[in-house]
C-alpha cells in the first residue's frame, strides 16, 4: 500500500486531482467529506459541535448550518480552534477505518486540505500538492463558488501559505492553466505513485 497526502489551498484544484486519481484507481479518503458525515444529525460529532457553538448553528431541519459556522469560525482563531479539536479526531478515526479496508497493493489517497497545517505530512509516504497562485484562488472562490472577496482572502488566510505547503511537497502538480492542462500531470503523477 502506498499512502499519499494530497493537499492543496483552498480553490487551487485539488477535488479535481482527486476525481482523476479515483478514475485511475486510487482510494481516496475524503477529509471533507469525512467531515461533512461526522457532523451528520444523531452524531455525537454534532452534538459536540452543538454544545460548543450553540443551537445556532443547526438549520430548522436540525442539520448543521455549514456558512454559518464557517462565517464564526474563519473569523476567530479560538473557535475554528475549537471546532478542529472537535472534528479533527473523528475524521482521523474515520481515515484509519477506510483505509485499513483498502487493500494491500492500493495506492490510498488522503485528501486532506489541512495537511500542512496540522503537521500531517509524516503521516503518508508521499505528499502532493496542487498548487495555484494565489489570484488563481481568489478568482476560483469568487466566481465558481460565489464567495465575496472579503470571505475568500479569509478562508485563504486560515490556510497555510503557498510557501509552507510547497515546502512538504514531493511532488507538485500546477493548477495554475485549464482543466486540459492538469491531465496530464496527474497521470503523470499516478504513474509516479503506481511505481513507488
Amino acid at each position: 500500500m502506498v499512502k499519499v497526502g494530497l493537499t492543496g489551498g483552498i480553490g487551487a484544484g485539488k477535488s479535481a486531482v482527486s476525481r482523476l486519481l479515483a478514475s485511475y484507481g486510487a482510494v481516496i479518503v475524503d477529509a471533507d467529506k469525512i467531515a461533512r458525515e461526522v457532523v451528520e444529525p444523531g452524531t455525537p460529532g454534532l452534538a459536540a459541535v452543538v454544545a460548543e457553538f450553540g443551537a445556532d448553528v443547526l438549520t430548522p431541519d436540525g442539520t448543521l448550518d455549514r456558512p454559518k459556522l464557517g462565517a464564526l469560525v474563519f473569523s476567530d482563531p479560538e473557535k475554528l480552534k475549537a471546532l478542529n479539536e472537535i472534528v479533527h479526531p473523528l475524521v482521523g478515526a474515520r481515515s484509519a477505518e477506510l483505509e485499513a479496508s483498502a487493500g494491500a497493493d492500493a495506492v490510498v489517497v488522503h485528501d486532506v486540505p489541512l495537511l500542512t497545517e496540522n503537521g500531517l505530512a509524516p503521516l503518508y509516504d508521499l505528499v502532493v500538492v496542487v498548487d495555484a497562485a494565489p489570484e488563481t484562488q481568489m478568482d476560483r472562490l469568487v466566481r465558481l463558488r460565489g464567495m465575496t472577496p472579503d470571505e475568500a482572502a479569509q478562508r485563504m488566510a486560515a490556510q497555510a501559505s503557498r510557501k509552507e505547503r510547497l515546502a512538504v511537497a514531493d511532488l507538485v502538480i500546477d493548477n495554475d492553466g485549464p482543466l486540459e492542462a492538469l491531465e496530464p500531470q496527474v497521470r503523470e503523477v499516478w504513474e509516479r505513485l503506481r511505481g513507488a
